[in-house]
């Protein structure tokens, strides 16, 4: 039985829609000014041995830079196993602050640069690593297992960080020990997770304002209009939503499954940037992007992370000039974040 933590969900919407009101819009190009762009671009990433990795979620153009310039498209964990893996001195990271952590604790000998700083998420924002650590302090007979979407500071805080794609598998085996767990950030994957695995869980309260827009009438009104296509949702989404899925799965899991289903047409509930792969690995196939709880200025996200967004082509070519965008882990407090971040990557080997 899960039970939710105490915290409010509606503060951390609240410091969320201040952070989003602060954010700039995303500038659009011309084709000749994104072309110059890329072409700086690619010069720099030679000129500095440097390497590009972006997540699922940018700009569709971010991610075909990163595959046209030899580096990586995929999701937090795989982004910075490629980046300790490469030969590159310098890692570009075109995602949210806490992938670039992530990298940066993973390869804490390179230097990692972001377009911007600012990019952050809001799962990461709703889970302050003093309160989270006075939360844990009060249920100290718990493992405490968080989601690698937080802050450096709260992964050092855990015993295991898990992705989405092995969050079951992990807690599966604890609670096979008798482990009782605290789960941070994302509520409605920590729901969905004590759901499938009957583990007596403890959930932290935040959602991430992508996946929490989408709603389950939406998704039936689609799919009244396209009966035999399969719906595709990612954990973050909240359980109704997750009730309708034909398919429950992470980032790389959605993209298998849009390959790999005889479908012709598919559904997805995450965040639309994951199109650009999807079609990539399935062109066959017709996406339509579930409908979230509103349009334009209505919705906070609209499938869209604003903060992703951020990650656009003008801001990447001008990474080597800043001196305000570098990621820096406090080298005590990478080791410490390590320790979770290491035995999640050691249980994935044995499982397989």
């Amino acid at each position: 039985m899960s039970i939710v933590s105490d915290r409010h969900s509606s503060d951390v919407y609240e410091l969320v829609k201040d952070h989003i009101a602060n954010l700039s819009q995303t500038p659009k190009f011309t084709p000749e000014q994104q072309q110059a762009y890329k072409d700086k671009i690619k010069a720099l990433l030679v000129e500095h041995n440097a390497v590009l990795v972006a997540h699922y979620y940018t700009d569709p153009v971010v991610q075909a830079l990163a595959e046209e310039t030899g580096g990586c498209v995929s999701d937090s964990l795989e982004m910075a196993r490629f980046g300790r893996d490469h030969d590159a001195d310098t890692l570009i990271v075109a995602g949210v602050k806490f992938m670039g952590e992530t990298a940066k604790i993973l390869t804490p000998e390179k230097r990692v640069l972001m377009p911007t700083l600012e990019a952050t998420c809001s799962l990461d924002l709703g889970c302050p690593a003093d309160e989270f650590a006075e939360f844990c302090d009060q249920h100290p007979d718990r493992t405490v297992v968080v989601y690698a979407n937080t802050s450096a500071a709260v992964k050092a805080r855990a015993d295991w960080v898990v992705t989405s794609s092995i969050a079951l598998d992990v807690v599966d085996y604890l609670d096979s020990r008798g482990e009782k767990i605290i789960w941070a950030p994302d509520k409605h994957l920590g729901g969905y997770v004590a759901e499938q695995t009957g583990a007596d869980i403890i959930l932290w309260d935040s959602a991430c304002i992508v996946h929490e827009e989408f709603k389950a009438k939406g998704i039936e009104d689609l799919k009244a209009l396209y009966p035999d296509a399969a719906v595709l949702v990612h954990p973050e989404s909240p359980k109704s939503v997750v009730a309708l899925a034909d398919v429950v799965g992470s980032t790389s899991q959605l993209i298998n499954a849009a390959k790999t289903l005889p479908n012709k047409q598919c559904i997805v509930a995450t965040d639309q940037g994951i199109f650009y792969k999807m079609q990539q690995m399935a062109p066959d196939k017709e996406l339509y992007i579930a409908p979230t709880a509103g349009s334009g200025a209505t919705c906070r996200s609209c499938a869209n992370c604003p903060w992703m967004a951020m990650n656009e082509l003008e801001s990447l070519s001008k990474v080597f000039e800043r001196d305000d965008n570098e990621i820096f882990v406090d080298p005590e407090l990478g080791k410490q974040a390590m320790k979770p971040l290491q035995r999640m990557l050691d249980f994935a080997k044995v499982a397989g």
